[in-house]
């Protein structure tokens, strides 16, 4: 099965566009002085949540990650100072698209897409949007209408190559689950003996919340899949255009 990649729309005429601001320090980057894929995750997630807490709205429920698509055309190296710029895309019952441009002032950028689910304070089931959403964070969106289907395939455990994997309970966070940005750290290990591994797009999709403790990567071509010791997947990576090169 052929998936179709969400596609990076162009920023809005109208509506809200947050702009965070972030810098790759000494804990962001790979040892070549490169941005790591987590560190970027990390700046994506922390600019939604200060748009979120910018833009006044009440809301006590949780956002979660269920997709996120990333394309670097040139990391952020080491001290280069990135604003990331975001805004809503797409808006559901239950989820809404979040677009985001990392722009570095020495010629990083990167492009994202991410879906976000919206849940009650428990984290236990989706709910609606918080009051008063769709007055800050429907102009942008211009009537686009997003879904949380998942569409990456599962692995097929006979032609996959397992590798053994460990969340640790410092990668946990307030949701008692494995932060979203954390599953990246997957895709970095196989990025090891790649120094400058750009361009490269890579899209994840969350499935179920991960736990600290063993784990598994499965590797099948373009495919990348994070599973826990019984062998559900917490999640995959697509990685449509990058042939990843052995760890050293």
């Amino acid at each position: 099965m052929v998936v179709e990649p969400t596609p990076f729309l162009p920023p809005p005429t109208d509506g809200r566009v947050f702009t965070d601001r972030a810098r790759a320090g000494l804990g962001d980057v790979a040892p070549s002085g490169r941005a790591r894929l987590d560190a970027i995750a990390r700046w994506l997630q922390d600019a939604a949540f200060v748009d979120l807490v910018d833009s006044g709205l009440r809301d006590d429920g949780v956002w979660v990650v269920r997709r996120l698509r990333i394309r670097v055309e040139r990391f952020p190296r080491f001290r280069e100072a990135v604003a990331v710029a975001t805004w809503c895309s797409g808006t559901g019952s239950l989820v809404a698209e979040r677009r985001s441009t990392v722009r570095g002032d020495a010629g990083g950028l990167v492009e994202a897409v991410a879906l976000w689910v919206h849940l009650g304070p428990d984290g236990a089931r989706p709910r609606p949007m918080p009051e008063g959403f769709d007055d800050v964070y429907g102009p942008s969106a211009a009537g686009r209408r997003v879904r949380a289907r998942l569409r990456h395939a599962g692995p097929a455990i006979d032609g996959a190559r397992v590798i053994p994997w460990r969340f640790r309970v410092a990668d946990l966070d307030l949701a008692d689950h494995v932060n979203n940005a954390v599953y990246w750290e997957a895709l970095e290990e196989r990025l090891a003996a790649d120094h400058s591994p750009e361009p490269l797009d890579a899209e994840i999709e969350h499935r179920a919340p991960g736990d600290a403790g063993e784990a598994s990567l499965l590797l099948d071509g373009r495919m990348l899949w994070v599973t826990a010791p019984g062998g559900e997947v917490l999640a995959s990576f697509l990685c449509p255009e990058h042939k990843f090169r052995p760890v050293r």
